[in-house]
């Protein structure tokens, strides 16, 4: 592919200029003013571009290309790779991300002469670059540099070859901490050291066929990104006019040996068993739970009678309840798992439509918090537990354990959910951990109070403002469902935020139709219409905004219209037969054609304009070589993607040519007006 795109950059070599001015000027410089036989030095190749257009690094990002240089040097001179300097993170039409350089870029590379050399030597080098503002132009350049051969060898471009040598990645240690954290698919780096007022970026530099994300930085010098298999890039630190970048992966180097850095690993992993148990301690505040503490401690101080330590075992029974209740919980969890039941949950979901279930589900325990709806079981079912636990015995107060755990489903509901969201995303043993602290958290008072019921005094007395408690737990809960909506705009944009919403409008509507009319109180043909009216409306707006709306956005591809691949014969054959024709010319590289591609022209309406007028619709890929596109865009003086045309029936010899920038408001205009 790299062959045939340097072969297309070749047939548009006159596109280098637009309105009379170079794009990009290319020059091969040297540090020194003559080769030294045997000694090595550095060439660059420097770039220049036009105000407001830009080139690309090594990784280009979402879209582009990188700049590719062949060199054709004397026998017996060697080159080494290229050298590039850290680049900018551009954030173009649409959300798409690149990797560029603007301005200027020098891309380095070391020569190696050989022993013997006599008179004067010349370099040359075929140079092939993409540069975009809002067209992308593919350019070349053949540069040439003559040099004597001399004994010794002269510094020349001093300023122009330290002000890019100071930004190509270093191989050294990074001179401040990095601490490494990795949870399945995601990869979390908390930097410690780093000067006072730096700003830190970190670029990606995937493998072949590596599946990797954009890194985005949180917190204080925090970064995370999404990546399959072991991660390298370029770390680079800003500071004043200053940048410096050094070149990293999960390994740290120390002392000639490496070392998986895993101590991050540990403290996510403690911190994470600590809300765990924070969780649960906060399960024994709400109204559900908190009032049975002292009936539950005075109940095993009357089984128990004055002796301390019954009273302490029938404590440590129930706790033993709480502990069997949740660890139940994990081992399902863990059985789903390895049933196939994979999900990921770290820093951010990786899949949408899990981001989708998920964010449901808080939302939900949300609405459960703030009063819109109650969560109660059944009063047979309640009414069976509560006596299959009314034992004297410490069985007794163990299956009094289970079932206060479950008969507080409405509290519980929400701190389970965020466990499970944590937990399906873990190993079985940090599954079992984590429930286990939830546990130990909520059973943690039982045992103090078993031990010391005197301590009950302290309790706080039971009173309005445990509701109210309880209301204020939805907004760390509606918090995280900002959080799940940012992260599905990143994966299906503003559209996927819309749709999804639409949803849970429907949710929070079933959520007041349960809480308002399926109370205790009401008949039992009343409850059931209004499940039934619950079910429809989950169903049908679950169908209209997620599986008709949110499904298609960025599931669509360019597959979608039914594109014919563009040819000059079919496109003649067409037209003599009265059919309408729209010609995209595109390419993978273009990042205005991706954005025009995702708002303007796959959209519903204009699919159906298309079938409407019986419009073909031909895709002129200009991604590789391809010079019949090539004729064709400059039989309307265009050197560049994206250009649109429409042909109408019968009017061949008039076109019309469509704005590069594309709006589906402009192309549905267009095409009504087709006869």
């Amino acid at each position: 592919m790299i062959a045939a795109w340097v072969l297309a950059a070749a047939l548009v070599a006159p596109a280098q200029e637009r309105e009379g001015k170079p794009l990009v000027v290319a020059t091969l410089l040297a540090d020194t003013e003559a080769v030294v036989p045997g000694k090595a030095f550095e060439v660059g190749v420097l770039l220049e571009m036009a105000p407001g257009w830009h080139t690309y690094w090594e990784y280009s990002g979402d879209a582009g290309l990188p700049t590719r240089v062949e060199w054709e040097l004397p026998t017996g001179f060697v080159a080494g790779p290229l050298k590039w300097p850290a680049p900018e993170a551009k954030i173009e039409s649409g959300g798409i991300l690149t990797y560029a350089y603007t301005d200027k870029v020098l891309l380095l590379a070391t020569i190696t002469p050989p022993a013997q050399l006599a008179g004067e030597i010349e370099l040359k080098a075929k140079v092939s670059w993409l540069v975009c503002e809002d067209i992308c132009i593919p350019g070349d350049a053949a540069v040439s540099l003559s040099l004597p051969v001399g004994r010794q060898a002269i510094p020349a471009n001093d300023a122009v070859f330290e002000e890019f040598r100071a930004q190509v990645p270093s191989t050294d240690p990074v001179p401040f901490h990095l601490n490494w954290m990795r949870s399945g698919k995601m990869l979390h780096l908390q930097l410690e050291g780093v000067p006072e007022g730096a700003r830190i970026e970190l670029f990606p530099l995937p493998s072949e066929n590596q599946i990797v994300g954009h890194p985005q930085n949180v917190g204080t010098n925090g970064v995370e990104i999404s990546v399959e298999g072991p991660f390298s890039g370029v770390l680079v630190m800003e500071r004043g006019p200053t940048r410096s970048a050094w070149v990293v992966d999960e390994i740290i180097h120390a002392g000639g040996g490496e070392e998986k850095v895993r101590y991050g690993e540990v403290i996510g992993f403690w911190l994470a068993l600590f809300y765990g148990f924070l969780g649960g301690m906060i399960l024994n505040l709400m109204p559900c739970v908190l009032p049975v503490i002292s009936l539950k401690i005075f109940g095993f101080i009357r089984q128990a009678g004055e002796s301390r330590w019954r009273i302490l075992s029938h404590g440590l029974a129930f706790a033993g309840g709480i502990f069997a209740w949740f660890l139940g919980l994990a081992l399902i969890v863990v059985s789903l798992r390895s049933g196939g039941a994979e999900v990921t949950w770290a820093f951010q979901f990786q899949n949408p439509w899990f981001n989708v279930v998920i964010g449901s589900i808080v939302f939900v325990f949300a609405l459960n918090l703030a009063g819109v709806f109650e969560i109660v079981l059944p009063g047979r079912a309640a009414t069976a537990m509560e006596s299959a636990g009314s034992g004297s015995g410490m069985g007794g107060a163990f299956f009094q354990g289970v079932f206060a755990t479950l008969l507080a489903t409405p509290c519980t509901a929400p701190f389970l959910g965020s466990a499970l969201g944590f937990a399906f995303g873990q190993s079985g043993a940090v599954i079992f951990a984590m429930f286990a602290s939830v546990a130990f958290g909520m059973a943690l008072p039982y045992v103090l109070l078993s031990a010391k019921p005197g301590w009950l005094r302290f309790l706080p007395k039971p009173g309005a403002w445990m509701e109210r408690l309880r209301q204020f737990m939805a907004f760390p809960l509606f918090a995280t469902l900002i959080w799940i909506l940012s992260v599905l705009g990143g994966q299906r944009g503003v559209a996927g935020i819309l749709w999804f919403t639409v949803f849970l409008l429907c949710l929070a509507f079933a959520c007041w139709l349960y809480g308002s009319f399926c109370g205790p109180v009401g008949t039992k043909g009343r409850r059931l219409a209004i499940l039934a009216l619950i079910v429809g409306v989950c169903l049908s707006g679950g169908w209209w905004a997620l599986g008709k709306k949110f499904a298609g956005i960025g599931a669509q591809d360019i597959g979608g219209i039914g594109w014919a691949p563009f040819s000059k014969e079919r496109l003649e054959k067409e037209i003599a037969t009265g059919r309408a024709v729209f010609v995209d010319f595109t390419a993978d590289w273009c990042i205005t054609c991706k954005f025009n591609e995702r708002t303007a022209i796959e959209t519903p309406q204009v699919r159906e304009l298309l079938k409407e007028k019986r419009v073909l619709a031909m895709k002129a890929d200009w991604t590789n070589a391809n010079p019949e596109i090539t004729a064709a865009l400059k039989s309307f003086g265009r050197v560049g993607v994206p250009f649109y045309v429409i042909y109408p029936p019968g009017e061949a010899a008039h076109p019309v040519v469509l704005p590069e920038l594309l709006t589906e408001s402009i192309l549905v205009d267009a095409l009504q007006n087709l006869p």
